[in-house]
């Protein structure tokens, strides 16, 4: 009996720690599902980040298929997909907005101005209010909208060329079918 008290404190902790490792093991950010899919473009209005650029809201997205990028000047890996958003401003009939997700305007212009600037449209959400709308995780993110307004992928952490070949020009493909 003394023994038994012994023994059930010790394999309480051992499936405490079992489940508590087990929880900090979470799938990665891309894998993770976005109760968005399917569904309409959030509807908030995002005003634009400076005089330089149009803000963009749930009317803007519809008429054509529209990539939502999520970045911040504070975004390292943002920074790395920079090559390929400006590949996909260049495809026809696809139109490229930037959210600038919880960064200031002239902190944004700047990395703008360094990396480049391939976004039709530039909405600033400054507070986060909006990226919990869209569901964001973290930057970057990336949205492909059909013409309808309905969010047809996401894809959290920075596009690659694979990323790019393998999930986004399909979904944009997809997106363009649905028309």
């Amino acid at each position: 009996m003394k023994r038994a008290l012994y023994i059930v404190p010790v394999l309480l902790f051992a499936g405490l720690a079992w489940f508590l490792f087990h929880s900090l093991i979470a799938p990665p950010p891309d894998q993770l599902p976005s109760a968005l899919i399917g569904k309409p473009a959030p509807s908030i209005m995002l005003a634009a980040l400076d005089a330089n650029a149009k803000g963009f809201g749930p009317a803007d997205l519809k008429g054509h298929v529209t990539v939502v990028n999520v970045f911040a000047s504070w975004c390292a890996p943002c920074r790395e997909e920079a090559p390929l958003l400006s590949a996909l401003a260049r495809l026809k009939g696809v139109a490229l907005y930037g959210l600038v997700y919880k960064d200031t305007p002239a902190k944004a212009r700047a990395f703008l101005a360094d990396v480049g600037d391939p976004f039709a449209r530039l909405g600033l959400d400054a507070s986060g209010e909006a990226g919990i709308e869209w569901g964001v995780y973290g930057v970057p993110e990336t949205f492909v909208v059909d013409a309808d307004g309905i969010i047809r992928l996401r894809y959290a952490g920075p596009l690659t060329p694979d990323v790019l070949s393998g999930e986004i020009l399909p979904a944009i493909e997809r997106a363009r079918a649905a028309e």
